[in-house]
């Protein structure tokens, strides 16, 4: 006699434990101690870097207030390197606190209208803070809503399911947390020079 098969999988528990793993038991925790130093260390020549807006290097300098995020619309080929306070700059709004505000209820915010968090502990703090907003939509949702497509929000992205929306920042956030990770280490091999030049004494 032939049984039915009543397993299930919690697709919504599932997808955010995919991230929170990584997040909260191995990347987060290198994150911890950042300093101001380290958060606009910038290795090489050229980085786009959180600057005053009297400093800007590039026209398209984005944010309100007294510093700005360096931008260029279309981006530079080759890409330029980005310093930590730009990359956690780009998780807090592009990668994270857009996606809010489109699905979750968020405070409207994109890159010309952002107040960039000024030293590290400031950007880690907001940082966490829309990492927990995003989380907590994502467990909401439920198999049906994951299903559904993301509507006009995402742009080209449509009528592809919440679910790809959700593995696509999942990709995002271990992607350029993986790139904070590196300059750490980076800047801790070289005391804070520059690459290719001497290291400072220790």
């Amino acid at each position: 006699m032939a049984t039915t098969d009543t397993r299930t999988v919690d697709w919504s528990y599932e997808l955010v434990d995919q991230l929170a793993m990584h997040w909260e038991h191995q990347l987060r925790p290198r994150l911890d101690g950042l300093t101001d130093a380290e958060y606009r260390w910038e290795p090489v020549p050229g980085c786009w870097n959180l600057r005053p807006r009297a400093e800007a290097t590039t026209a398209m300098a984005a944010g309100v207030g007294e510093l700005v995020l360096d931008f260029e619309r279309p981006e530079p080929v080759p890409a330029p390197v980005t310093t930590i306070a730009w990359r956690l700059g780009h998780l807090l709004v592009g990668v994270l606190g857009m996606r809010n505000a489109n699905h979750f209820g968020g405070p409207a915010v994109d890159y010309t209208s952002a107040r960039w968090p000024a030293t590290a502990t400031e950007g880690l703090t907001a940082v966490d803070e829309a990492y927990g907003v995003w989380t907590e939509g994502v467990r909401s949702l439920g198999d049906d809503r994951l299903a559904d497509p993301i509507g006009p929000a995402e742009g080209p992205w449509q009528d592809r399911s919440y679910a790809t929306l959700v593995l696509h920042i999942s990709r995002e956030m271990i992607h350029h947390g993986a790139e904070i990770a590196l300059l750490r280490d980076l800047y801790r091999a070289t005391g804070g020079a520059p690459l290719g030049t001497t290291a400072k004494a220790r």
